[in-house]
């Protein structure tokens, strides 16, 4: 994996996480590493969020991550609530998460469940094949749960779709056959939209 796509993805999850104390702190130094990069789409998509957060006082910016990701759940920062919602499958799909981390030695803390989008793009950003290919696997498996965010995302209006922007510019483009297959899995409309318990979610680090 290219550095460029490692340094994205470091960047888009402290972009989505709770803009606590921390991750304030974190963010002029993630805009310094995006600015590295240079020009680009997907540059520009996180240039433009973090202009957002770097001119939102402290107490808007955190009011308006819990008013988009953490009131309802129909903009769930969970990977598997997507595709499995709140039912038996969810578990067995966490423990997926959980031993794709192990398996390449990376150790999960936080009190985030695993499948958190932005603790996925840290685990995929390592500069370690083993979970680079991991996380790769992840992405490809909860692809539609990602494209879902995305356009909930959008229909909200909200800045954070500028970090979806840029994360969608790191996965492979979907075939054809994927996007006229449509998702195995239940989505949004199917698993209802109140079935995770409302959480205000910490910095994975």
């Amino acid at each position: 994996m290219n550095r460029q796509i490692r340094i994205l993805r470091q960047a888009a999850s402290w972009c989505l996480r709770y803009p606590d104390e921390q991750v304030r702190a974190a963010l002029p130094v993630v805009a310094q590493a995006v600015a590295e990069l240079g020009a680009g789409p997907a540059t520009e998509h996180l240039r433009r969020f973090l202009s957002y957060a770097d001119s939102t006082p402290a107490m808007d910016l955190a009011a308006h991550y819990v008013t988009v990701f953490d009131l309802r759940n129909r903009r769930s920062l969970n990977l598997t609530w997507w595709s499995d919602g709140d039912t038996r499958r969810r578990g067995m799909a966490l423990v997926a998460f959980g031993e794709a981390y192990r398996s390449a030695g990376w150790e999960f803390g936080g009190d985030d469940l695993p499948d958190y989008l932005p603790a996925l793009l840290e685990f995929a950003a390592l500069d370690d094949p083993a979970a680079q290919q991991a996380g790769e696997d992840l992405f490809a498996t909860h692809r539609d749960g990602i494209d879902a965010l995305h356009r909930a995302l959008a229909a909200a209006d909200t800045p954070y779709l500028h970090v979806l922007d840029a994360v969608t510019t790191t996965l492979p483009p979907r075939s054809a056959r994927d996007r006229s297959a449509g998702p195995e899995r239940p989505l949004l409309e199917l698993v209802g939209l109140d079935a995770y318990p409302a959480h205000v979610v910490e910095a994975a680090r």
